[in-house]
């Protein structure tokens, strides 16, 4: 067993981790801290996981206690990550963060688009970014994985394909994606409260929403990104457009391109946010509009499994040599 520690288990990243852990046939739980929890029972904050952990104890978060872990997550906010990194990685044989602090390969874009330098960018090199569909190859042996998070991962799953294999123009993508309120975090805000949320759908981080770097960087492409905010708990759903470039069918080459991928399912239904609660799979669509000359590809996840834990969990056994589907489900929970 692989003994595995979790840093930032109290919020909704680090609960579905645990979550997803309880079943994981050969990693074990060994440390779960939380600043704001620490001392505290997990079985008291999140009674749902009461029957894996009923006497678990969340403690403060030193990357000491790390000490001989083979494997530590972090799902902290961004920019907590920056601090630990350096230090975890000598106590611990593989660190994957589930937020951007290393996501971005150009330093100069954490300050164009998070606001401030970034604190060791001779680690950006290093870090592999996580997303084992398209960057597979990186992962084994990784010591250091920056897991790609809910909205990059749906529209780099819907759009890489088509870029890559030349089926639509690079330039002028556009990405819209709905997202669940969970994936705002834990900590209330005054525009996640239920009364704010309830029946509205919002736009928001409209031209500057900083993962934008990260849909370019993964998939090659120049991409205008607005995010919204649905009256959901869990889920992502991207619709993205591109102008096409020939006569291919988008929908053939995604089959293509992600045949033999276990978490992957392409049909020719209009993907459902619904169809992949709790579970470690992307739904996947596309159609090329031959009147209008533009291709639309579609995605949807569950932004806590697959765009979050599940993934940051999948790119931990690629890098360990373990099963890439161990302890993650492929089935969504329904209804």
């Amino acid at each position: 067993m692989l003994n595995v520690g979790v840093f930032g288990a109290s919020g909704f990243g680090g609960a579905e981790l645990l979550r997803l852990l309880a079943g994981h046939p050969q990693m074990d739980l060994k440390l779960a801290t939380a600043d704001t929890q620490a001392g505290g029972r997990v079985a008291d904050l999140y009674p749902s996981l009461a029957a894996a952990y009923p006497d678990t104890v969340f403690a403060d978060a030193d990357p000491v206690a790390a000490d001989g872990l083979d494997l530590v997550f972090l799902a902290l906010p961004h920019g907590a990550s920056q601090g630990l990194v350096p230090e975890l990685r000598e106590r611990a044989g593989v660190v994957v963060d589930l937020a951007a602090d290393f996501r971005l390969k150009d330093p100069a874009l954490y300050p164009a688009w998070y606001g401030e330098d970034h604190q060791h960018p001779e680690l950006l090199a290093e870090a592999v970014f996580g997303l084992p569909e398209l960057f597979r190859a990186d992962l084994p042996g990784a010591t250091l994985v920056a897991a790609a998070g809910c909205y990059v991962t749906a529209a780099s799953l819907a759009l890489a394909p088509l870029v890559r294999h030349g089926v639509v123009e690079a330039r002028g993508v556009i990405v819209d994606a709905a997202s669940g309120v969970s994936g705002a975090g834990r900590v209330p805000k005054a525009n996640t409260h239920f009364n704010t949320v309830d029946e509205d759908f919002t736009a928001y981080g409209l031209l500057r929403h900083r993962h934008t770097p990260e849909m370019e960087q993964a998939t090659g492409a120049s991409i205008l990104f607005t995010p919204h905010l649905a009256p959901m708990n869990r889920g992502i759903l991207a619709t993205c457009y591109a102008r096409a470039t020939d006569g291919r069918d988008p929908l053939e080459v995604l089959a293509d391109a992600y045949r033999g991928e276990p978490f992957i399912v392409v049909s020719d239904r209009p993907p459902s946010t619904k169809a992949t609660l709790g579970s470690n799979s992307a739904h996947l669509t596309a159609r090329v509009d031959r009147r209008t000359g533009w291709v639309i590809t579609m995605c949807a996840l569950d932004n806590l499994t697959k765009g979050a834990a599940g993934q940051a969990i999948q790119c931990a056994n690629a890098a360990l040599g373990l099963p890439e589907t161990a302890g993650l489900p492929v089935v969504g929970v329904y209804p």
